[in-house]
C-alpha cells in the first residue's frame, strides 16, 4: 500500500471532510496534527512516506527535506501556488507536485472582521464585558475614512468593494498596479508614500516573496497617522515584525490586525501576544468548512490521478 502523510491538520478535522476508510485498502494514511519541532524531526517522521498531503505554507518543503525523503513520489498541496515547496528540487527528483482550487472570499471576509474589530475596539470591549465592565472605549466610524490597499488583485479588489459600500475613500498602490482595475473599482491609484501617509486603515494584499519582504518597516510606520490601523492577512514577512512591535509599543500607530506572522505558529512568548493594540488571529483567512472540503476532496482526487499516472492540476 502507498504510504500517505497528511501534514499539519492543526484542528484534526481532515477526516470530517474526506472518508479515508474507503481508501484504506489502497493507501496507508497517517495524520500529523502538530507542527514538527524542526526539520530533523520532519525528516525522521516522514522517511517512509511516498506521498505528502500538505496545507500550504505550514510545513516548509525545503531542498534538504526533499533530498532526505528518498521514497517520496507525490506532493499534493492545498491551493495552486505554494512558495514553501522547493519546486526546483522536486523537478530534479521527478516528484510530482499537484494542487487544489480554493475560494478567495474567506480572506477578504476576515480582513473586514479585523478592520471592524479595530475600529470598534472589539478585543478590549469583549474582554471587559467578561470582567463586568460596560462601555470602556470610544470607537471610530468607517464612513469617510481612507482605506489604503497595498495590492489590488483578487483579494484586494474584494476588500475595495466592501470599503466603497461602507462609504470609505479607497486608494491603492503596488508595483504592478492595474490602472484599468482602479478605474473599474473607482479606486484612486497613488504612490506608496502617499498611501502610507493618507490611510486611516492600511490593508496588505500582495503576494509574499522577496519582492514585498519588509515592505513595511519602521520607516513606513513612522509616516502613518498616529490614529491609523495596519491590517495584514497576506504574509507575515511583508511587515517587519520587530519594527511593528516598536511602533505599537510607542503608539506610533493606533493598532494592528494580523492573521499572518513571520514565524507560524506564533511562538507563545512573542511580544505581539501581549500588546493591547494588537488584534491577532492564527492564520485563519482561508480556514473555512467550504475551503477545507475543497482542499481535502481535491487532494485525494489528485492523489488518485497521480497513482493512475494521469496527474491533474500539476504545479511546475
Amino acid at each position: 500500500m502507498l504510504k500517505v502523510a497528511i501534514l499539519d491538520d492543526y484542528q484534526n478535522v481532515s477526516q470530517q471532510f474526506v472518508d479515508l476508510q474507503r481508501l484504506s485498502g489502497k493507501y496507508e494514511f497517517k495524520i500529523f496534527s502538530e507542527p514538527f519541532k524542526d526539520e530533523l524531526e520532519a525528516i525522521e517522521q516522514l522517511a517512509d512516506f511516498e506521498a505528502l498531503l500538505i496545507m500550504r505554507e505550514r510545513t516548509m518543503i525545503t531542498k534538504n527535506l526533499i533530498e532526505n525523503l528518498t521514497k517520496l513520489k507525490f506532493i499534493i498541496t492545498s491551493g495552486l501556488r505554494n512558495k514553501s515547496i522547493d519546486l526546483e528540487t522536486t523537478r530534479k527528483r521527478k516528484i510530482i507536485v499537484c494542487g487544489t482550487e480554493m475560494n478567495i472570499n474567506p480572506t477578504p471576509e476576515l480582513t473586514w472582521s479585523l478592520i471592524l474589530g479595530l475600529a470598534r475596539n472589539l478585543k478590549e470591549e469583549i474582554d471587559n464585558m467578561y470582567q463586568g465592565y460596560w462601555q470602556t472605549t470610544v470607537g471610530v466610524e468607517l464612513k469617510g475614512k481612507i482605506l489604503g490597499l497595498i495590492g489590488l488583485g483578487k483579494v484586494g479588489s474584494e476588500v475595495a468593494k466592501v470599503g466603497k459600500a461602507f462609504g470609505m475613500q479607497v486608494m491603492a498602490w503596488s508595483e504592478n498596479l492595474s490602472l484599468d482595475k482602479c478605474k473599474e473599482l473607482e479606486v484612486l491609484p497613488c504612490s506608496k508614500e502617499d498611501l502610507i501617509k493618507s490611510s486611516d486603515f492600511l490593508s496588505i494584499h500582495v503576494q509574499g516573496g522577496d519582492r514585498y519582504k519588509d515592505c513595511i518597516t519602521i520607516k513606513e510606520l513612522d509616516k502613518m497617522k498616529k490614529t491609523a490601523f495596519l491590517i495584514n492577512t497576506s504574509r507575515g514577512p511583508i511587515v517587519n515584525e520587530d519594527d511593528l512591535i516598536i511602533a505599537l509599543s510607542t503608539n506610533e500607530i493606533a493598532g494592528v490586525g494580523l492573521d499572518v506572522f513571520e514565524k507560524e505558529p506564533l511562538p507563545e512568548n512573542n511580544k505581539l501576544r501581549f500588546l493591547p493594540n494588537a488584534l491577532l488571529t492564527p492564520h485563519i483567512g482561508y480556514v473555512t468548512a467550504e475551503n477545507y472540503s475543497m482542499f481535502y476532496t481535491q487532494m485525494i482526487e489528485a492523489l488518485e490521478a497521480c497513482v493512475d499516472g494521469k496527474p491533474i492540476r500539476e504545479i511546475e
